[in-house]
C-alpha cells in the first residue's frame, strides 16, 4: 500500500472452528503467538523502528533547507547535526540532496555532496544518515516529503513496551475465501485525506459471535501474504481508534486462516508522522474483537 498498512462478542464465542489449532497443542499455539508477539515488540524498538520517527516534513518546490537551527525547513533534533547541514532540491518530483558546511551525511557508507535521492514509490528509497538520524524522500499521491528517524527520539527511549489481550485460540479463525473473478479493487483512504485504489483478490468469510462478517484484504492475485485493515468495536476503547492491520498467509484449497490474537497498532498508533492507511467501509466489522494488540495512547 502507498500509506504505511475495525456489538460484541463474548470472550468465549467460538468462531468458525479451525482444524489447524485442534491439531496442535493449546500449549505450543500460544508459544507461537507470544513468540509472534515478542518479535512484534523487538520490530517496533529496532533502530529503523517506527519508535524512532521524529519528522515528516513536506517538500516545496524549490530549495528546502535542513539542520538543527529554528531558520531551516526541515528543523533535525537539537544537538543532532549541524544548525545548518545542506538543503534538499526538489522540482519535478526529483529530489536532490546538497550537503554544505562538512556534515558527515552518508548513503549505504559512502559520503554524499550533492546527487539525487530516490523516493520510496516504487522503492526502496534512498537512505541518507546523518549522525543519529536517517532521512529518506517519501511521495504520498503528488505530495513529496522527508521522513526523518532518530535512533535517540523520546518515543524509543522511554517505550515501556505493547500491552495484549490475552490469548484465545477462539480467536483463530479458519474462513472461507471467495475470490474475485476478475479481481477488483478496494478504495483506501490514509490520514492525509488521499484515497488510492488497492487491488484486492477475493473475500475472507468467517462466522464470530453467530454474525456472518467478511473482511477484504488489499493484495495482488499471485501474493503470499494478504494485509487486512479493519475496525471492530474495540477501536477508539481498548484498541486503537483508526483500525487495526491483520497479516496472513495467502488462501489455501479455498481457505484462509485469520488469527486475531496477532491483529496489530498501525504505525500511527505510534507517531503523529506516519500516513497510515485506513480501513475501507466493508472492513468495519459490528463486533467487539477482544484479541491482539491493545492501545494505551501514545500521542
Amino acid at each position: 500500500m502507498a500509506a504505511e498498512a475495525k456489538p460484541t462478542v463474548p470472550a468465549a464465542s467460538p468462531g468458525t472452528a479451525s482444524a489447524g489449532s485442534k491439531a496442535a497443542p493449546a500449549a505450543s499455539y500460544k508459544a507461537s503467538v507470544e513468540s509472534w508477539r515478542k518479535e512484534r515488540e523487538e520490530d517496533l524498538r529496532s533502530e529503523n523502528g517506527w519508535l524512532t520517527v521524529a519528522g515528516l516534513f513536506w517538500l516545496k518546490e524549490g530549495e528546502n533547507s535542513f539542520g538543527t537551527d529554528p531558520s531551516n525547513a526541515i528543523v533535525l533534533p537539537k544537538g543532532s547535526a549541524p544548525a545548518h547541514a545542506g538543503v534538499f532540491v526538489f522540482k519535478g518530483g526529483k529530489t536532490v540532496i546538497r550537503v554544505e558546511g562538512g556534515a558527515p551525511v552518508t548513503l549505504d557508507g559512502k559520503a554524499v555532496h550533492a546527487q539525487e535521492v530516490k523516493a520510496d514509490q516504487p522503492g526502496p528509497p534512498d537512505t541518507l544518515s546523518l549522525n543519529a538520524l536517517t532521512m529518506y524522500v517519501i511521495q504520498r499521491g503528488d505530495r513529496y516529503g522527508i521522513r526523518l528517524k532518530d535512533k535517540n527520539s523520546k518515543q524509543r527511549t522511554e517505550f515501556s513496551g505493547l500491552q495484549w489481550f490475552p490469548i484465545q485460540e477462539t480467536y483463530r479463525v479458519v474462513a472461507d475465501w471467495v475470490p474475485y473473478d476478475p479481481p477488483h479493487k478496494i478504495s483506501i483512504a490514509n490520514v492525509l485525506g488521499q484515497t488510492t485504489e488497492s487491488p484486492c483478490p477475493g473475500y475472507a468469510s468467517f462466522t464470530l459471535g453467530g454474525q456472518k462478517l467478511r473482511l477484504e484484504p488489499a493484495a495482488e492475485p499471485g501474493d503470499k501474504e494478504y494485509s487486512f485493515i479493519l475496525r471492530d468495536g474495540t477501536s477508539g476503547k481498548e484498541t486503537y481508534g483508526a483500525g487495526r492491520f491483520l497479516d496472513t498467509d495467502a488462501p489455501k484449497n479455498g481457505k484462509i486462516v485469520l488469527d486475531f490474537n496477532e491483529a496489530y497498532s498501525p504505525p500511527c498508533a505510534f507517531t503523529e508522522f506516519a500516513t497510515c492507511p485506513l480501513p475501507p467501509r466493508q472492513n468495519q466489522l459490528p463486533v467487539r474483537i477482544e484479541a491482539g494488540e491493545k492501545y494505551q495512547g501514545r500521542h
